[in-house]
């Protein structure tokens, strides 16, 4: 539980700074928005010290706990303004919100890049155009929700809630950016098993962002549901893995003997990145330690822009083997 009467002074200190007229304000996405604020708009990055208060974790409310190990460096009950400016001060969110940022500045680059020197000198199709972008939205979209629940938790308990939640579907997202071009260019030279498999990825994928729905979903006592949830949706991937392997003859085809190592790779990786996140490790074991730098979260949010990235090559190697050797299947 959070300090007693933290929610409401702080709530109340908020409301006095957003001023005088309560009506110069609107919300975006459960964010109260002052017009009348205009410190952000004169100098985001020069913030002082004590302008942003930084918290310990049995001083912060209940809806911004989740990590014990986790000991100091919490914002809380921050205005709009000062959940940007807190992009340029050092808390334990810090990594949190640079690590998808960059990530999404890095799939922005790769897909103008791809775009417009890579799939030229591949003599690619409109398809082939498509595809690859969409699977790099995808993953921009997954990077750009992360960061929004990042920056803006700590803004309100009920857009704590909103944030959390498009934070989740943005995990969906970002899975089915994996899947696209995955599916697409294994089975290039099998459209009907091609259409069939993106059809079945995407119908999962709706129903998992069904799922938030529901009332508890974006509650702590459902983490573990939506740990299995989002493990059930990567870990379909084997099936069509396997039938594609078979249908190409096996170990004997040089195509599945560069392209399953890949995807033996991306697992390796996503495990890495479940561990961190459902251990809690290197922070249960050394708490205060990782406040600030090498806390689980953190490492979780590196190894899914590497798995992104890996992915999205192993993708452009595929691509090039298919579009210089004819179907023979």
């Amino acid at each position: 539980m959070g300090r007693p009467g933290f929610e409401e002074s702080s709530v109340k200190n908020r409301q006095a700074t957003n001023g005088f007229a309560r009506t110069d304000s609107y919300h975006i996405m459960d964010i109260e928005i002052d017009r009348g604020l205009d410190g952000c708009n004169s100098s985001l990055c020069s913030v002082r010290e004590n302008e942003i208060q930084l918290h310990k974790y049995h001083e912060i409310p209940e809806f911004l706990q989740g990590n014990p190990y986790v000991v100091q460096g919490y914002r809380a009950f921050l205005p709009f303004s000062l959940c940007l400016k807190s992009l340029f001060v050092w808390t334990n969110e810090t990594l949190n919100i640079w690590t998808h940022l960059g990530g999404f500045f890095l799939f922005m680059f790769l897909m103008l890049f791809d775009n417009f020197i890579v799939l030229p000198k591949y003599a690619a199709t409109y398809s082939d155009y498509i595809i690859i972008s969409l699977g790099l939205l995808c993953f921009q979209f997954c990077m750009l929700c992360s960061t929004g629940f990042h920056m803006f938790a700590c803004h309100s308990e009920r857009a704590s809630k909103r944030w959390l939640a498009v934070d989740l579907a943005g995990i969906s997202i970002g899975v089915i950016g994996c899947y696209l071009p995955a599916v697409h260019y294994a089975f290039y030279c099998l459209s009907i098993w091609r259409d069939l498999y993106l059809i079945i990825i995407c119908l999962l994928s709706v129903a998992t962002l069904v799922a938030q729905l529901h009332p508890r979903y974006s509650t702590s006592t459902f983490v573990h549901h939506r740990v299995l949830i989002y493990s059930s949706l990567v870990a379909y991937g084997i099936i069509p893995t396997a039938h594609w392997v078979y249908l190409n003859g096996g170990w004997s085809s040089e195509l599945v003997r560069m392209f399953v190592p890949k995807v033996t790779v991306m697992y390796m990786l996503g495990l890495l990145a479940l561990g961190f996140y459902s251990s809690k490790f290197p922070e249960r074991f050394f708490p205060g330690t990782f406040d600030y730098i090498g806390s689980s979260h953190q490492l979780w949010h590196i190894v899914v822009v590497v798995a992104f990235t890996w992915w999205h090559a192993a993708g452009k190697e595929i691509l090039l083997y298919q579009t210089t050797h004819e179907c023979v299947v």
